[in-house]
């Protein structure tokens, strides 16, 4: 008892000296002095770039690319093959969680929140307001970019009441994707529109990765991704396609490979955040992800050749050859083009020495993605300039939207030398002349060996080695390639092609509003609403 009192007079004495002190004093003792009062949205902004490129967070760069690009859709839409080893569900068709749960965890949890914050902070009742209108609209055009990635994957999402966490919204009602798709098309109108020189937008140029403040190039951007939503909705909604398509080339699209939107990476200061996430998944002794090529985009960038010259020339940039990559060196054994050899998809290593007829050595027998484009500081690409001129073509083919210049044959054939000389930002050996590209256009003239539309998108499809997601979005849309599926044992589609991803188990387990607002059934055989073609 007297330890009580004693403990008892001490708090007495303790509040006694506590009410005599100043109480501004006191007040400044609950301030943390290391806590950020405000955020330097220059600094956000780049983050938010960057993020939407990293392929991860903070903790693994390598996490959405690494389980998502590559794992699935790199090998459902058949540029990538694998018979073992790493992640690879679009293979096989098989079920893996972390694949189908990895672009909506990211882009909500990561990308998408920090662009928010750019976007809440610039706007009414911003504490910058008025004052980085560039960088606002800017944010809302990445914004666009994550969210028709993730609805694409997914169908409908949170989209209206998602991310306000802050204000109360932790399980937000789930949008259709057609209501969605009018709203991403509205939001780049008005930011693409929104950008200007005369903007007031101190520190924009520094902060902006992508294009370092160009104004002009923004613009082609943002129009240019307008063609894509128009172009993706042109199946069901035909009116919308053909007022966005009439928007986007009015107001400008991309022109030449100068117009591309390439984030930069880095080799440093950080392994885990700066460098590139696809590089990272396939660098031997760091992702290890096998990297053989499929024999369905071997075979179709050889087809027709019976000489070295007569190869589109894609091939050996694509591939640095059949190949040996170790940790230590690069070391090629066969260069020739004509001896290439893709590996075919839905094979086990068993199932391919059975198919080969002997004991299949895959380092000595395959192709690989050249090593000179996964250097871990090598950039990311967004959106390139091929695909806003095969885009002008299937418009003009199809009769959507109107103001565009030139013929589909035009576009078709600047589509394709666009796309054949895009890789230099990856290593300047990486080229290919005006005359090769010639050359290939009258091997392959427009609507001859094929009908033009399956052409265009053959081409968008090849143009899109390294942006798979989009590769798989645009062969849903138009069926092209003409793919073949493959019916490994134990496959959860019956042989089918995935439509889609499966939703997170944490979100159908906790959103007491996914039952009545997520596309459903919830399978990767289901097709998102665009998804009517084949």
């Amino acid at each position: 008892m007297k330890i009580i009192n004693k403990f008892l007079l001490f708090g007495m004495a303790v509040s006694i000296s506590f009410s005599a002190c100043n109480t501004e004093d006191l007040q400044e003792l609950n301030i943390n002095p290391q806590a950020v009062n405000e955020i330097d949205l220059n600094f956000m902004f780049t983050a938010a770039q960057h993020g939407s490129a990293s392929g991860g967070s903070a903790g693994d760069n390598r996490y959405l690319d690494w389980r998502t690009n590559i794992g699935m859709t790199a090998y459902l839409i058949q540029h990538l093959a694998n018979a073992g080893g790493g992640i690879a569900p679009g293979d096989k068709y098989t079920e893996n969680f972390e694949s189908n749960s990895a672009p909506f965890e990211f882009f909500y949890g990561d990308a998408l929140k920090n662009i928010s914050e750019v976007i809440r902070q610039t706007g009414p009742g911003g504490y910058d307001e008025g004052n980085k209108i560039n960088t606002r609209n800017a944010a809302r055009i990445i914004r666009v970019l994550n969210f028709h990635r993730l609805t694409d994957f997914y169908g409908n999402i949170p989209y209206f009441n998602a991310l306000q966490g802050m204000e109360g919204v932790f399980f937000p009602e789930y949008d259709e994707q057609s209501a969605i798709y009018p709203d991403l098309l509205k939001e780049l109108e008005e930011a693409t529109a929104g950008l200007s020189t005369s903007n007031p937008d101190e520190g924009f140029a520094t902060a902006d990765i992508i294009y370092e403040g160009d104004i002009a190039k923004w613009k082609k951007f943002g129009y240019s991704l307008m063609l894509r939503l128009a172009m993706r909705v042109s199946n069901v909604a035909p009116q919308l396609a053909d007022e966005y398509v009439t928007k986007a080339i009015a107001g400008g699209v991309m022109e030449s490979n100068d117009d591309n939107a390439w984030v930069p990476m880095s080799e440093g200061p950080s392994l885990w955040i700066n460098q590139n996430g696809i590089s990272r998944a396939f660098y031997p002794g760091d992702g290890g992800q096998p990297g053989y090529l499929s024999n369905t985009l071997v075979d179709w960038l050889k087809a027709g050749a019976s000489t070295e010259d007569e190869v589109d020339p894609r091939l050996m940039i694509i591939s640095g050859g059949i190949a040996d990559w170790s940790a230590v060196a690069w070391t090629p054994t066969n260069t020739n083009p004509l001896e290439q050899k893709g590996m075919p998809n839905g094979y086990d290593a068993a199932g391919l020495d059975e198919l080969e007829g002997e004991s299949v050595d895959l380092v000595t027998t395959y192709s690989r993605i050249n090593y000179l484009m996964l250097q871990r500081d090598a950039p990311y690409i967004f959106m390139n300039y091929a695909e806003s001129a095969f885009l002008q073509a299937e418009a003009l083919e199809r009769g959507i939207g109107s103001g565009i210049p030139n013929s589909a044959k035009e576009h078709y054939e600047s589509g394709v030398k666009g796309a054949m000389q895009m890789y230099t930002p990856f290593d300047a050996s990486l080229t290919v002349s005006d005359e090769e590209v010639t050359a290939y256009l009258e091997r392959h003239p427009y609507g001859v060996e094929k009908p033009a539309l399956e052409m265009i998108g053959e081409q968008m499809w090849v143009s899109k080695f390294f942006n798979w997601w989009e590769a798989w979005s645009d062969w849903r849309r138009t069926g092209y390639p003409q793919l073949t599926p493959t019916n490994y044992p134990g496959n959860i589609t019956q042989g089918q092609i995935m439509r889609k991803l499966k939703y997170p188990a944490a979100e159908v387990a906790a959103n007491a509003n996914f039952q009545a607002g997520a596309t459903l059934p919830d399978v990767n055989t289901t097709r998102v609403w665009w998804d009517v073609a084949n």
